[in-house]
């Protein structure tokens, strides 16, 4: 029998200001003389969505801002009433929904870890023996005895997360607050629910912007998109069906975006090549290619250097190639500067390309991240099952016993 059943879940919410006095007199007066109102709108935060939950699964919750990720996980929670459906949950819940939630700001940190064991139905004896260890892994054993409205919001974090984890619940729902904590405590947690997962069962609900992330941790993911179930099922599937959409979503905005304006550089444009001389939106994985921008200047630039990078459309950068040691001067006019690659070794996926022009002392003349996008792509299954796991391939190879392995 399912830990959680959610059946044909809708929440909606009136959009627009709320109704004046003086505006519920007038409708009031309308209906009486039997015209129509002024309605607002209603919006559909989550339209018709039906799932369910086995004991034991982690399950991912992604989609872009707005798709109902949060609201979702407050109906789950019990936080939040549905308007029509209906939802099951057979078990207790820890949720952990957002900065502060569960933790009463006028209690010390210590009296917070009392309370919302006992609104789990936790014995006082049981939150007693756990206690050390609740208050070791928060890393806040100075500040414990002191009220959590004089907390940061990180520290509020950590003690949320670490009563969350350690009180004895059978369902953890987390939403998106491991993003607030430093990277070692991120860290930490991680590791803590990788743990929860694979040593005691536990059964969690994870919102989290960080695809990968949710990816490697869960063993389900649910594509929410505009309040409606888009994709449920393998996580590595619909994270990469979410990376697409997104990265579609990003080259329409970056061709409509306007280049910033420099006093130096003009009429910048970029162009991607590949081993045919042909301009090109798309290459294969281990092709060459040159990357090309051409521009003009308006004076004589002396001393030039130029840098040119890749990206992520998150902006995770990759690589970069640079004339730091062989600046040159340009005079007024029109020039083309190529970056040429015998190999490109980037998985398949989208990826954006960073410029940066100016003097050999360090002074821009033009820079601009996500100016131009264009995608890698390959027919060979050997490279791209690996844009699963990584963004670079190497170009490697295996022995066994000193036999060289051959996999092409």
């Amino acid at each position: 029998m399912p830990i959680i059943e959610v059946n044909h879940l809708t929440k909606e919410y009136q959009l627009g200001h709320i109704t004046s006095l003086k505006e519920n007199v007038v409708n009031s007066y309308r209906r009486l003389m039997g015209k129509p109102i002024h309605k607002r709108e209603n919006f559909k935060a989550l339209d018709d969505v039906s799932f369910s939950i086995e004991q034991g699964e982690v399950v991912g919750i992604i989609g872009h801002n707005g798709a109902g990720k949060s609201t979702l996980l407050k109906h789950l929670a019990n936080i939040s009433k549905p308007t029509k459906g209906s939802i099951i949950v057979r078990g207790s819940v820890a949720p952990l929904i957002e900065v502060g939630a569960g933790v009463n700001p006028e209690l010390t940190g210590r009296e917070n870890i009392y309370l919302n064991g006992a609104i789990l139905g936790i014995p006082k004896k049981i939150i007693q023996q756990k206690l050390d260890e609740i208050i070791e892994f928060s890393e806040l054993e100075q500040f414990i005895d002191t009220p959590v409205k004089r907390y940061s919001s990180g520290m509020t974090v950590k003690l949320g997360f670490s009563i969350a984890t350690s009180l004895d619940a059978d369902i953890l729902i987390v939403d998106e607050v491991l993003a607030v904590g430093d990277l070692a405590f991120q860290r930490k947690c991680f590791d803590r629910m990788e743990d929860m997962i694979k040593r005691q069962g536990k059964t969690v609900l994870l919102v989290s912007h960080n695809i990968r992330q949710v990816e490697r941790i869960s063993t389900r993911v649910i594509f929410l998109d505009h309040g409606k179930v888009h994709l449920d099922g393998n996580p590595t599937i619909v994270a990469n069906e979410f990376v697409q959409k997104s990265n579609e979503i990003i080259k329409y905005r970056i061709s409509q975006k306007k280049i910033t304006k420099s006093n130096f550089i003009t009429n910048l444009r970029v162009s991607l090549i590949n081993k045919e001389g042909q301009v090109v939106d798309n290459i294969s994985c281990l092709d060459p290619c040159c990357f090309q921008v051409s521009f003009n200047t308006a004076h004589d630039l002396n001393k030039s250097t130029f840098y040119f990078g890749i990206h992520t459309t998150d902006f995770v950068y990759l690589t970069a190639n640079n004339t730091a040691f062989t600046p040159v001067d340009l005079t007024s006019g029109a020039h083309i500067v190529e970056l040429n690659i015998e190999r490109l070794t980037l998985l398949p996926g989208a990826y954006g390309f960073l410029i940066w022009i100016g003097n050999s002392e360090g002074v821009p003349y033009f820079h601009e991240e996500g100016l131009y996008t264009f995608s890698v792509c390959s027919d060979s299954y050997q490279i791209t099952r690996q844009g699963e796991r990584a963004l670079l391939y190497l170009d490697a190879n295996w022995k066994v016993d000193g036999c060289l392995l051959n996999e092409k």
